[in-house]
């Protein structure tokens, strides 16, 4: 049973694509300049929009996508059990964000991490774990965390 089933009058849950094209258009966003910003074909993303796409995104394309809008991938993917208050957020977390300057919504998403159930428990374990993802996805390392983990 669907989490939306059990509530009376609830709409069907919303496709990731129609969810982008809305977050989309609500950011005054055209279509080419998301594909640009995001890094994937306009074709793309207008199939992913659209609900023609053959395969499913990966979760680069997906972090991209976010990253582009300026939402979490909780958001993104119509989550809210990834989403995470402040007062969730590891001290080991919230002082790596503030040594490097995090923007909310990479803490948001790093908050949700966990490994057989524990968060990372090191202000470096932060760092490397971010800056893992960062590369994964294309984009290079936040300036302050190459530098602060090179030692520069």
């Amino acid at each position: 049973m669907s989490e939306h089933a059990s509530i009376p009058d609830a709409p069907p849950p919303e496709s990731i694509g129609k969810r982008i094209q809305r977050l989309r258009e609500q950011k005054g966003m055209s279509l080419s300049g998301l594909a640009a910003k995001a890094g994937i074909s306009k074709g793309y993303l207008w199939n992913m929009e659209s609900g023609t796409a053959d395969s499913r995104p990966s979760a680069t394309t997906l972090y991209n996508i976010a990253k582009a809008l300026g939402v979490t991938m909780a958001d993104l993917l119509d989550r809210p059990g990834l989403i995470v208050n402040v007062t969730e957020v590891p001290s080991e977390l919230r002082e790596f964000a503030m040594e490097d300057h995090l923007p909310e919504t990479d803490v948001r998403m790093l908050a949700g991490i966990q490994f057989r159930g524990e968060s990372p428990r090191s202000v470096e374990r932060w760092r490397f774990i971010y800056n893992a993802i960062r590369h994964s996805s294309g984009l290079d390392p936040h300036p302050d965390s190459a530098q602060a983990a090179t030692g520069e």
